[in-house]
């Protein structure tokens, strides 16, 4: 399993586990994460969902040679079905980030309602360099939270930045040390969880609702330009350079 899902005292607690790749996404960790949430947002024992890595790395984007392997972005895709079960998933999403933050690291970050880091981790949305386009909606949120001239540099340009430059935009709620940071994301989950849960997930809704069906719409667009940008020949000769690295 490169998911481990522990729950306890309301938590589900989702550690990426595959340290061999950085913690990219495989098409079993998209369909693991997806079938978690889904049982989280059923299960009325589990009333927040802490997504986290290692204490060195939270998760290095999509395994490329995996996700290319599975076909075409249509709703059957695992990499889809995961960014649409994130993007409405109903419960809080706390995060814990230390070390890389790359790509679906990055993205699947604005779709969290609580961010925390260490001051050091990377965060990087390299899109452009691999001759593809923003996904999870990202080119729609992180405009709004950030300011479009930002969001450009990091969208545009694919241009890294750490913890703190993200807890000074606002995608990080909190800084932590490397060896706190675990233990600060659990407690404030624990803080969600011991909250009346009804009315948590109805005041996330009513948060989310203003762009729900904006957010949908833009996701979906994305994906339709993605997979035509991934059959184009920059994409193609990027992805070359980066196989042979």
């Amino acid at each position: 399993m490169s998911v481990i899902a522990v729950a306890e005292q309301g938590v589900l607690t989702l550690t990426l586990a595959r340290p061999e790749k950085k913690n990219a996404l495989s098409a079993a960790m998209y369909q693991q994460l997806s079938a978690a949430l889904q049982q989280a947002s059923s299960d009325d024992s589990i009333r927040v969902v802490l997504l986290t890595g290692s204490d060195n790395c939270f998760c290095a984007g999509n395994d490329l040679a995996d996700f290319l392997a599975g076909g075409s972005l249509n709703h059957e895709h695992p990499t889809v079905q995961f960014l649409h079960i994130l993007s409405q998933f109903d419960k809080p999403l706390v995060a814990a980030v230390a070390g890389l933050a790359i790509g679906i690291g990055t993205t699947a970050l604005l779709h969290c309602d609580l961010v925390y880091a260490t001051a050091d981790a990377r965060f990087q949305l390299p899109f452009t360099a691999l001759g593809l386009c923003p996904e999870a909606a990202s080119s729609l949120l992180l405009p709004r939270l950030i300011g479009y001239q930002r969001a450009a540099q990091y969208l545009l340009l694919g241009e890294a930045f750490d913890g703190a430059q993200a807890l000074q935009m606002g995608l990080v709620n909190q800084l932590a040390t490397a060896d706190a940071l675990l233990g600060l994301a659990q407690q404030k989950a624990q803080q969600l969880a011991a909250l009346p849960a009804q009315a948590v997930q109805q005041s996330k809704r009513l948060l989310k609702q203003p762009m729900h069906q904006q957010v949908q719409h833009v996701l979906h667009q994305e994906l339709a330009e993605f997979e035509q940008l991934l059959h184009s020949d920059d994409c193609k000769a990027a992805l070359n350079r980066f196989f042979r690295r």
